[in-house]
């Protein structure tokens, strides 16, 4: 997740953040969690920190600490916490210190931390890409002037502290370094370097070997609860210790504070679980840990494994609502182990017998927005497909469907396990190849691992009373690999699910060194004899694309190839004269650069995708769906590709005051007058449109609102569980051409739409300039309620309609489980945003804030 994006939105004009960086600042007595940004003002450069109360998804979400200018007095020293403990891959320690400021911070191990540091060292004047962060107390110096000092303070959010480091606890290592120097700055690879690489992974089966290794997979939903018993007849169930371990929970805390801030002491206490419980036979290393609210994944290997492990690095994806909150989503963690790349996928899909469709699309989000950097910067992103070796595991919620409940407990009692398969919802998702295609899994022979009473093994007695299913479940993809086991654990007995483990012989490809070094000097031997190198050349499939009848959050791919010529080349897309990026924001190129060698081709995706931040000028026709795109080898010519495409306007993105005036659905009117009501001034005088009262409220939020009064207010989980996106485009198609009566989907996909809307307005309800009224006044209802009626007409209807429809679905608490705090935290940053060029928030503003729409939620009102 680029979290660049949140600091970004902070800063003033003229203000850049170059990368950012989550890290762990080290205090007296405790850890805290800071958000590190490396900020450009005008050639100058400064650290800025920030306390962040959950993922740092936007500005609402961080808040400014402190500044540290890079100035004369500015340097980051690598220092090692454990002088006995320095394997290559420990999350790297930096101390910073400035004239008044002296920090330590842990900051995690891969490529992201290494190009952060990278982009430090580049701050000296006059240095270019100089490799400027020093170890064994060698300073970084940087000469630098900076005028900004930070007024912004918030008191920092205390937690428990983390525990210490020790030997039993490595994070990774790596055989290709000895100096971890190359984890703080590496050179860039020349077009030299990137053809032996690329030929030295053509000839990789000359020069390594197989060699099976034992690797353990476990899953386990813990239901929120601690651990209250040994994990030993789950992890250690073998008599032979396995040389990896990868363990997965979820559900790990289903407080509202690990929901809304990704924060919980549970992970600790898991941690620790955990590492008691590895087998006793051997000694373990832990490579990473990484958790997405409740989704925890931990990596072990034998400790005298460590120094083949290396190219660490670990990613998250949210699929909840509104595709960011991570109650569901997956994490993932991917190595290299010797020569064999490993990514281990750790996913909590979407529940309730139903919804297969809503887990088949978590599963394929997953896929797609999982990406992990590569240690050469040049290269383009991994995704999870891009492995040799593929191990998916989690609480995947399928069910078991056209059953009744007593029909599967009989097949249970009888163990007729195949039986009952065959009405499992993943074996007939994947035998319809909707969803892990590829994948394998292996034969089950134990009873469904949901859901049963906590404490025993008795099935659900609640007044739900779910059937049984094999929610946890374990899936892998690739050569080599064999299972030796498949199995649940009934032991424990702390959760409404039993955990669900795996054992594996993976055959990993050990290289031989002399074999290695032999191909490596052929290698060379023959790039030495291409003295005469020639300019390289492409021929591309097409030039011109069109895209057709864009819509709104709905993406569009058109793809191309590039056919390369006699001679190795890199290409790249790179930017126009003036222009900051090579395309316009509602276009991308995948991949946007890489490396071809002869004959061979590449193909290039061109995907369009239009969001909240495009969607107004596009929608007012003010912007056009037109780009030049501009192709350059290195060392040889440039190609030009021109991008087109028509727009469909949506009422997504438009003005609250435009659609009110939108009598007629919008792709019914002319371009002309869209762009006349999108361009009027948000306080008119009466007299304009003397002829036409304009709608109380926009018709389209009318639709949304009065579909979920009357089929939603006591749906369990309404706003926090995503919709199918398939039905959202049902639902924009039909707000935005009315050519049905009433609204298709599901009532998760409707409210998910209407928090998108809320979203993509570009005036929020309460508009930005009453924005520091609202706060002035969080506590005092009387003078809230001035505030609103000092609102346009059309946006004060707006929020009074919302606070009523609100306010109804609270009376309806004890059945949608829904309170004021949840509605306050999810509706709060929608309805009432700091203007672009605003400050920072800090803690107290942002409290007042949600304070603010809590007060209406608790007055009665009338219903929508």
């Amino acid at each position: 997740m680029d979290q660049s994006v949140a600091i970004q939105e902070t800063l003033a004009d003229g203000q850049t953040c170059l990368i950012a960086v989550q890290g762990i600042l080290a205090c007296e007595e405790s850890v805290e969690s800071r958000l590190l940004g490396l900020v450009r003002i005008h050639g100058e450069h400064a650290l800025f920190l920030y306390t962040h109360r959950r993922m740092a998804i936007t500005a609402e979400d961080v808040c400014l600490e402190r500044v540290v200018p890079i100035t004369e007095g500015f340097a980051a020293e690598e220092v090692t916490p454990d002088s006995d403990l320095h394997i290559i891959g420990s999350d790297v320690t930096v101390q910073i210190s400035s004239e008044d400021a002296q920090l330590v911070v842990r900051l995690p191990f891969g490529s992201h931390t290494r190009t952060f540091l990278q982009e430090i060292s580049k701050c000296r004047p006059g240095v270019i890409g100089s490799e400027d962060i020093k170890q064994n107390e060698k300073d970084l110096v940087v000469n630098n002037s900076w005028s900004r000092n930070s007024d912004d303070k918030a008191t920092p959010r205390q937690s428990k502290s983390k525990m210490d480091i020790t030997s039993e606890m490595v994070r990774s290592s790596s055989t290709m370094v000895s100096d971890n120097a190359c984890l703080l700055s590496e050179q860039k690879f020349g077009l030299r370097d990137t053809i032996v690489k690329s030929q030295l992974v053509q000839k990789e089966d000359s020069y390594t070997n197989l060699q099976n290794f034992r690797f353990f997979i476990g899953t386990y939903n813990v239901n929120g609860q601690s651990p209250k018993e040994s994990l030993q007849p789950w992890l250690s169930h073998d008599v032979e210790p396995p040389d990896v371990y990868c363990v997965g929970f979820q559900e790990l805390d289903l407080s509202k504070e690990a929901f809304f801030f990704n924060d919980t002491p549970k992970e600790e206490e898991w941690f620790k679980a955990v590492t008691d419980s590895l087998h006793p036979d051997a000694k373990y290393a832990k490579v990473k840990l990484v958790r997405l609210v409740g989704m925890l994944l931990l990596l072990y290997v034998k400790a005298d494994h460590a120094l083949n492990i290396s190219e660490v690095e670990a990613e998250t994806v949210g699929t909840g609502i509104m595709g960011r909150m991570g109650n569901k989503g997956g994490v993932a963690i991917r190595f290299k182990f010797h020569n064999t790349s490993v990514c281990i996928v750790n996913s909590h899909l979407a529940a309730h017998t139903e919804d297969y469709e809503r887990r088949n699309q978590d599963f394929k989000d997953i896929c797609s927005r999982m990406q992990f950097c590569q240690s050469d910067p040049n290269l383009p992103p991994l995704t999870i497909s891009k492995h040799d070796v593929i191990l998916w595991l989690g609480d995947l919620n399928y069910r078991i469907e056209q059953l009744e409940v007593e029909t599967v407990k009989m097949h249970i009692k009888k163990e007729k396990f195949q039986d009952l398969y065959q009405y499992d919802q993943l074996k007939k998702q994947m035998d319809e190849k909707a969803v892990f295609d590829g994948f394998t899994e292996g034969e089950i022979t134990f009873q469904p691992t949901y859901k049963y009473n906590t404490g025993c093994d008795d099935w659900d007695t609640s007044e739900k009373c779910r059937a049984p299913a094999w929610c946890d479940r374990i899936l892998w993809k690739g050569k080599n690999i064999s299972q030796l086991s498949y199995r649940s654990h009934m032991a424990l007995k702390s959760s409404d699910h039993k955990p669900v483990s795996s054992m594996f012989d993976i055959g990993v490809k050990v290289v031989n060194e002399e074999l290695y070094r032999k191909a490596f000097e052929e290698i060379v031997r023959s790039l030495d004899k291409m003295e005469n190198a020639s300019i390289p050349s492409v021929i591309l499939s097409q030039r011109e694309f069109f895209f057709k009848d864009v819509k709104y959050m709905q993406l569009q791919v058109e793809t191309f190839t590039i056919r390369n010529g006699q001679m190795p080349c890199q290409f790249e897309f790179i930017n126009k004269l003036d222009e900051d990026t090579y395309c316009k924001e509602w276009l991308i190129a995948n991949p946007s650069k890489g490396f071809l060698l002869p004959d061979s081709e590449v193909t290039i995706e061109l995907e369009l995708f239009v969001n909240k931040s495009t969607a107004t000028c596009l929608n007012s026709g003010e912007e056009k769906l037109e780009d030049i795109l501009i192709l350059h080898l290195d060392r040889g010519k440039d190609y030009f590709l021109s991008v087109m495409g028509n727009y469909l306007p949506s009422c997504f993105g438009s003005p609250i005051q435009t659609l009110c005036y939108m009598r007629e659905p919008i792709r019914d009117m002319s371009a002309e007058s869209i762009r006349e009501l999108t361009l009027l001034p948000l306080q008119m005088s009466d007299d304009i449109f003397r002829d036409e009262k304009p709608l109380d409220i926009p018709k389209e939020l009318w639709m949304m609102v009065d579909h979920l009064y009357r089929n939603a207010s006591q749906q369990e989980d309404l706003f926090q569980q995503p919709g199918l996106r398939s039905e959202f485009e049902q639902i924009r198609d039909c707000l935005d051409t009315a050519m049905l009566d009433a609204l298709l989907g599901s009532n998760h996909s409707v409210a998910e739409a209407l928090l998108l809307f809320l979203e993509s307005l570009p005036e929020p309800v309460i508009c930005y300039s009453l924005y520091n009224n609202c706060l002035h006044c969080a506590n005092i209802y009387t003078s809230s309620s001035q505030v609103v009626s000092m609102l346009p007409i059309c946006h004060k209807n707006v929020f009074n309609y919302l606070m009523a429809f609100l306010r109804e679905l609270l009376k309806n608490s004890e059945k949608n489980h829904l309170d004021v705090n949840i509605l306050a935290s999810i509706f709060g940053g929608l309805l009432l945003r700091p203007p672009p060029q605003h400050a920072n928030p800090d803690v107290t503003e942002k409290r007042k804030a949600q304070q603010f729409i809590q007060q209406f939620l608790l007055r009665e009102g009338n219903s929508p």
